[in-house]
């Protein structure tokens, strides 16, 4: 494969992750009218670290170490606990919700972490790195260093150009959206990932 076409398929199945709901984009939605703009980036660029941990230790030969029952189960069962953390932390946060961007400031640092956690804590993103992700860059590794950083590139931009529309469209807050909605987002949100968190919970006795 030339770069272009590594690129373009990297871009393109990420993007289509992207646009599925999910705990990622909950919390993007979450953070997004309570800090700004800002948050769909600084989120993602979490996600990025830990992605590109991940790529970094497929390339190096350590999926095998990762891809066992009990490391899976581990990761399925801790992914499930933070998860339900998150979504009882939005909905105890229900009441204080406002759309005044001035009294809900959040350090940039914090969001970072936020979206390196959500991700690590969602099995699923595991699972993906592990199959099908970790087929594409073992094929883009056999291509060269290149390719794979344009992979690389291409999987986060994906990422980057959607959910930074997210956050940019929720950052205008009362412009777009009432209160009254933003408040019936969250609790949608916050229930999503208790959902989210429950199914994991129990898929790690499976």
């Amino acid at each position: 494969m030339n770069l272009f076409t590594v690129f373009f398929i990297s871009f393109t199945v990420a993007l289509s992750g992207s646009l599925a709901p999910g705990p990622l984009l909950a919390t993007v939605i979450y953070e997004s009218s309570r800090h700004g703009f800002k948050s769909g980036p600084l989120i993602i660029l979490g996600h990025a670290i830990a992605e590109i941990a991940m790529v970094a230790l497929i390339a190096l030969g350590l999926s095998k170490i990762i891809n066992n029952p009990l490391v899976l189960k581990f990761i399925f069962f801790s992914g499930a606990a933070i998860l339900i953390f998150f979504g009882i932390n939005m909905l105890s946060s229900l009441p204080r919700v406002n759309l005044d961007l001035k009294t809900t400031r959040k350090k940039s640092s914090g969001l970072v972490m936020t979206g390196f956690t959500m991700s690590i804590s969602n099995p699923y993103w595991s699972i993906w790195w592990l199959t099908f992700g970790m087929g594409m860059v073992l094929g883009a590794q056999k291509a060269g260093f290149s390719a794979l950083a344009v992979f690389f590139i291409g999987h986060i931009l994906a990422d980057l150009s959607w959910y930074s529309m997210i956050s940019f469209a929720l950052s205008k807050g009362k412009k777009l959206i009432s209160l009254k909605i933003y408040k019936g987002i969250i609790l949608l949100c916050a229930i999503a990932l208790l959902l989210f968190g429950v199914y994991f919970g129990i898929s790690s006795f499976k």
